[in-house]
């Protein structure tokens, strides 16, 4: 990965405007708010808008401070289990959703376009569905035109193994996992679609 000597995760901000991103940090510098301070705000607020939107902040990991390999197991919607060993040697997109999360809609088209373009270069993209029942899960994917699969995570076993990168209730959030199985970028809310090749790219190699 390029730039992988700093001590802590880069942050790479979405492919935008330089106008739109000096707004964003005026923005932010006047109201004292921090993306976590955002979040936390949404959580508490009580809206029944039905997601808690994430920042668009991305974070990539060098290979030094990627830890340990992810240990995850769980059910696909067609009754496959499968863990971490299923794709050992593979990158790996997982993409937290659910259908009623107005942001998943947006980036759904992103998602499934790179599915294909990455799919003969070893990388496999899956959903996990935090909210779901099958009918539901299916027929947005169908909606959307989704080929990938989506673990069933209603439960939330999934997302617990992860809560060190994925803020509950913070939905939409994708995480890029090297061939090593280890965690090498995520995207805090809507994927824009530059920005998640780029992560993907970067751990090809």
């Amino acid at each position: 990965m390029r730039g992988t000597d700093a001590a802590r995760p880069r942050r790479r901000q979405p492919v935008t405007s330089r106008m739109s991103a000096a707004l964003l940090i005026a923005a932010l510098t006047l109201t004292g708010c921090s993306p976590e301070d955002s979040l936390s705000e949404q959580a508490q607020a009580g809206d029944n808008k039905n997601y808690i939107a994430g920042d668009g902040s991305v974070a990539e990991y060098g290979p030094e401070n990627r830890g340990d390999r992810v240990q995850l197991t769980g059910t696909l919607f067609d009754g496959t289990t499968l863990d971490q060993e299923d794709w050992t040697g593979d990158v790996v997109v997982l993409n937290f959703w659910y259908a009623a999360c107005a942001p998943c809609r947006t980036e759904a088209p992103t998602l499934n376009d790179l599915s294909k373009e990455f799919a003969d270069q070893g990388v496999r993209f899956y959903g996990i569905n935090v909210r779901d029942e099958q009918p539901t899960a299916e027929a947005f994917e169908r909606n959307f035109g989704v080929t990938y699969p989506s673990f069933k995570d209603k439960d939330g076993k999934i997302l617990l193994s992860l809560t060190q990168y994925v803020p509950p209730q913070a939905v939409p959030t994708t995480l890029i996992l090297d061939r090593q199985g280890r965690i090498s970028a995520r995207i805090l809310g809507v994927a824009e679609k530059t920005t998640l090749k780029t992560l993907i790219e970067d751990v090809l190699p």
